[in-house]
């Protein structure tokens, strides 16, 4: 199978000495991204489904936060340009207008509210049985210093995607809508990559271990993604996640 490596141009910080088993890698059911903000007055209920989702098990999930709301008095600490970017890709892809919060994408297909985890859960189960579940497999294990990606076969054209996340932060709002909350935020993401190419034939990808493990790269989520031909994400076909032990 094609071997392809990445080394020193994708290499942060120190290099992380706690192995992280191949057992621990995710074998999902679908992919919940969630799209929030600390300034947001209606997004702590999907913070909290968010964590609930994790500790199912059986989903990836990760949060993205936006900087759209940070004029309004709070700036997210975790926010970016990218993020909100990220977001209106897939109002494009999904061929909406705007985008809001909180709102989550799933599987790259649909969007919906990010509060009602009953449904969510539903809409996983909905588009697996019609077909748009996740189909090709995705495996991903450290080896000593090695990251080691392997995709499966399957039908289509995807980009290999890393998004990197801050598995759990307790941040104080001070000002803004949430003006005296503590709220904990789960999986936060810091960082997307895109690191390889598949085009339907078993793909096995090589990164340094140390691309996560560093300052606020807890773990990682890996997704199978095709893209718009306007290079939107869009259908996700394979999904797994990998988190670093807690200490």
């Amino acid at each position: 199978m094609p071997v392809v490596r990445f080394v020193s141009c994708l290499v942060l910080g120190v290099t992380v000495t706690v192995p992280i088993c191949a057992e621990e890698a995710v074998k999902p059911k679908g992919v919940v991204e969630l799209f929030t903000s600390q300034g947001c007055s209606s997004c702590p209920p999907a913070d909290a489904a968010l964590e609930k989702l994790i500790r199912q098990g059986d989903v990836v999930a990760i949060a993205y936060h936006v900087d759209y709301w940070n004029y309004l008095g709070w700036k997210d600490t975790m926010s970016s340009k990218e993020n909100t970017e990220r977001q209106y890709a897939y109002a494009r892809t999904l061929g909406r207008a705007n985008v809001y919060t909180p709102q989550v994408i799933v599987n790259g297909r649909a969007h919906m509210k990010g509060t009602d985890l009953q449904a969510i859960n539903a809409k996983l189960d909905s588009l697996k049985s019609a077909g748009d579940g996740l189909s090709v497999g995705v495996e991903a294990s450290l080896r000593g210093d090695e990251l080691e990606i392997n995709i499966g076969p399957g039908t289509g054209k995807a980009n290999v995607v890393i998004a990197y996340f801050d598995k759990q932060q307790v941040i104080k709002v001070d000002k803004g809508e949430n003006t005296g909350r503590e709220i904990t935020y789960w999986h936060t993401v810091t960082d997307v990559q895109t690191v390889g190419m598949w085009e339907g034939m078993p793909l096995r990808i090589v990164l340094p271990a140390n691309v996560i493990g560093n300052d606020r790269r807890d773990g990682c989520a890996i997704l199978l993604q095709s893209a718009t031909g306007k290079g939107d994400p869009s259908a996700i076909y394979g999904a797994t996640m990998l988190t670093a032990p807690s200490h």
